[in-house]
């Protein structure tokens, strides 16, 4: 071994060991009474909700998201000074305010939750110095100031100075290096994960690094090129790796053999051989659809049928997985007692092509009933486990997309690093 092959296999190592250390962050739980009673605690949450023209809420999930970690910390006694942001904004915005969500806020806290004009500053502090123990202050959107996206130290000073220690519960920002997320942390001690971003954590580092075998992964989605990072990943720890979606038209390529009308990522055909070969050295047992459901256009109303998947005639292109496919998959899952799914099997937003994408997602919800850890790895997945009303019958269904993407890439989270390590308490 060369100078060199050593140490690239010692910097993938110590890689390795760091984003393990990202299971093993101090959370909101490991803190009582004592270390909050009186406190008052500065909360990196995800509030982006949705809202009409009107800005009438018409979807506040993600607030019902955040409650067990405010609920936790105001149960104890804290103040609870709440930071979260809604869109892009450049400057202050009415559509982009955090005040249209005060009602809601209130009404499920159980208190009269007051919010600030501006996100530092005097005015904020004077506030913050009113709120009785167990109650709430929302700051106004962090990111009406620049310094919050640049990570600027003297706005996350200003923002830290209001506090005496920190949380971490937006999973939604943990990928990004912002001033709320990575900047306070220098500033606040303890700093420590939330409810949502401790069971993301237990979830997509903890049970994939060490999981119940055998272990199964389901990846798909239409380019190869956006799973590339979570095939590779996975197929180091996997026993089974079930490959769908449009993307195999790519592996067909690669393969040789006819690929209709489907799109295919020519440049990423090599990269497809990687995994065919690696899937074989790890001997992982690599699983790609029989059959394929094809049609004649893109459309919802297209014309479809289904071919083998080794035999997509021209003119058609590859829009979802066939029963055949289904029948095999499900029976390859049967064992498994850990499984990751993360992409869909078809385009699942026309009905016509979204049989196999459900069929996988219901099974996943019959492994869970047998005792398997489930894990969906969010953005389209989690949307249409939740669509199909099966989020509740999954161990795991990641709230953010982005996040568990590169959780699944093996990627080390700067928002989750500058969190405190379990071991150094």
């Amino acid at each position: 071994m060369t100078n060199f092959d050593l140490t690239s296999l010692i910097n993938k190592k110590r890689k390795k060991l760091k984003f393990l250390e990202m299971a093993a962050k101090r959370w909101v739980g490991d803190l009582k009474e004592s270390d909050l009673k009186g406190k008052k605690v500065l909360v990196r949450a995800d509030l982006y909700v949705t809202m009409d023209d009107n800005l009438n809420i018409t979807d506040d999930s993600c607030i019902h998201d955040a409650l067990p970690t405010f609920k936790y910390l105001m149960n104890y006694g804290a103040v609870v000074i709440i930071c979260s942001h809604l869109g892009s904004p450049g400057g202050c915005g009415s559509t982009s305010s955090l005040k249209p969500l005060l009602p809601r806020l209130s009404e499920l806290l159980g208190v009269e939750v007051k919010i600030t004009d501006w996100c530092i500053g005097n005015s904020v502090k004077n506030l913050v110095a009113d709120i009785p123990n167990g109650g709430v202050v929302l700051l106004e959107n962090v990111r009406f100031h620049k310094g919050e996206v640049t990570n600027d130290p003297w706005f996350a000073r200003n923002l830290a100075s209001v506090a005496d220690l920190y949380v971490n519960d937006c999973v939604l920002t943990v990928h990004r290096t912002d001033a709320s997320s990575v900047g306070v942390t220098r500033f606040l001690r303890p700093s420590v994960a939330g409810f949502m971003v401790h069971k993301e954590l237990e979830y997509l580092v903890g049970a994939v690094s060490n999981p119940k075998r055998p272990f199964a992964a389901i990846v798909g989605g239409g380019l190869l090129s956006s799973k590339i990072g979570v095939i590779k990943h996975l197929l180091e720890k996997v026993d089974i790796l079930i490959l769908g979606g449009r993307m195999i038209s790519t592996f067909n390529r690669a393969n040789g053999l006819p690929v209709g009308s489907s799109s295919v990522e020519e440049d990423m055909i090599d990269a497809a051989k990687f995994v065919i070969e690696k899937a074989g050295v790890y001997k992982v047992a690599l699983h790609f659809p029989t059959d394929v459901v094809v049609a004649d256009r893109c459309a919802p109303d297209a014309n479809c049928k289904t071919v083998a998947a080794c035999a997509i005639p021209d003119g058609w292109m590859c829009m979802d997985i066939g029963s055949e496919s289904i029948e095999a998959f499900n029976a390859s899952l049967d064992t498994a007692r850990t499984v990751v799914y993360q992409g869909s099997m078809g385009l699942f937003d026309f009905p016509k092509f979204a049989h196999g994408t459900n069929a996988i997602a219901m099974k996943l919800a019959e492994l869970s009933s047998k005792g398997a850890t489930t894990i969906v790895g969010g953005g389209e997945s989690t949307a249409f486990i939740h669509r199909l009303g099966l989020a509740n019958k999954i161990s795991h269904a990641s709230t953010r997309g982005v996040a568990s993407k590169e959780l699944l890439e093996g990627k080390l989270l700067p928002a989750i690093v500058a969190l405190d390590d379990a071991s150094a308490y």
